[in-house]
């Protein structure tokens, strides 16, 4: 078996099985023309350009293996039926969530506000008043917080939300219990916002979650509740977003993702209020990459894609 594996990565990523030749090939260019035979390629930062140029030259291929959590790329590029995709989903759970966390504290403590401040050599007072006036709202004690997508993320997010004091609710398949917290049917979505103080979505890609927060869903959420937004840009309509916060009907959100990115330097999202960026980070880099990718390969030696862990199509 030849599996291609990036060598430009900046972390370990040996694979060593017997029985497995591990071709090297640079993640942003095409895969070298000696290399076209490989039956498995390994991605991270590959380009959508470089994903679909390997799904038409590598004819022999079998297996892809993403190591992003949200695998939209690889499914987005055109392999064909016989080809199994499996994300990474695992690798960034840590990260992720950690940087959920201080995205969310960040936009409830109002640290973009004092930052502006900062850069004005403002002593911002108003802000100390404010918050003793409004405590509840600039806290995560007591609020209720609702997680929409609530997969192995989530596991790793909600134990900090909760040491926080946040009362959780995640949004998913069906109704039920998942990691100790009650978990509602995205059918019943629209049920849990207006009793909500922070919507956190953790949505992939896909077809089905194109736009699925709203200015109808939007609208439900209290004036005072903030958004934050760690999955997929393409998950929320930036255009209800922003005019959600223009006119004061959200107090708050904080994205990692954006529909376009890099975003466009005229997009409104650079000056609306009370909205704070982060240059899609959140993720960073896999952890435990290596060991990852050779169970999956030793899975796949035993039981071909029936094997494999996180598959997504196939």
């Amino acid at each position: 078996m030849k599996i291609l594996v990036p060598s430009n990565v900046p972390f370990d990523l040996t694979i060593d099985v017997e029985g497995v030749e591990v071709a090297p090939y640079v993640m942003r260019d095409p895969v070298p023309d000696e290399h076209t035979d490989a039956e498995a390629i390994v991605t991270w930062a590959s380009s959508g350009t470089v994903l679909r140029d390997a799904a038409a030259r590598l004819t022999a291929l079998r297996w892809v293996q993403t190591l992003n959590a949200g695998p939209d790329l690889a499914l987005a590029a055109g392999f064909g039926p016989d080809v199994t995709i499996a994300s990474g989903r695992g690798l960034h759970d840590a990260t992720v969530a950690e940087h959920t966390v201080a995205l969310l504290l960040a936009s409830v403590r109002r640290l973009d506000r004092s930052l502006d401040a900062q850069r004005r050599h403002e002593w911002d007072r108003a802000l100390g008043r404010e918050q003793v006036r409004e405590q509840e709202m600039f806290s995560l004690q007591g609020r209720h917080v609702v997680v929409w997508g609530f997969g192995s993320i989530a596991a790793r997010l909600t134990p900090l939300l909760t040491a926080l004091g946040a009362r959780v609710t995640g949004v998913a398949t069906s109704d039920g219990e998942r990691y100790g917290h009650p978990v509602v049917a995205q059918e019943r979505l629209s049920e849990v916002l207006p009793g909500a103080d922070v919507l956190i979505s953790l949505l992939p890609a896909t077809p089905g979650t194109r736009h699925a927060l709203d200015a109808q869903l939007l609208a439900l959420l209290p004036p005072h509740a903030r958004f934050v937004n760690v999955g997929r840009g393409a998950t929320v309509d930036e255009t209800a977003l922003v005019e959600a916060l223009r006119s004061g009907a959200l107090a708050g959100a904080a994205l990692d993702v954006t529909e376009s990115e890099p975003l466009p330097e005229d997009s409104p999202l650079w000056d609306v209020p009370n909205l704070i960026l982060t240059p899609h980070v959140a993720g960073g880099r896999p952890q435990g990459a290596a060991g990852f990718v050779t169970a999956q390969v030793r899975r796949w030696l035993a039981d071909g894609p029936d094997g494999l862990h996180n598959v997504v199509a196939r």
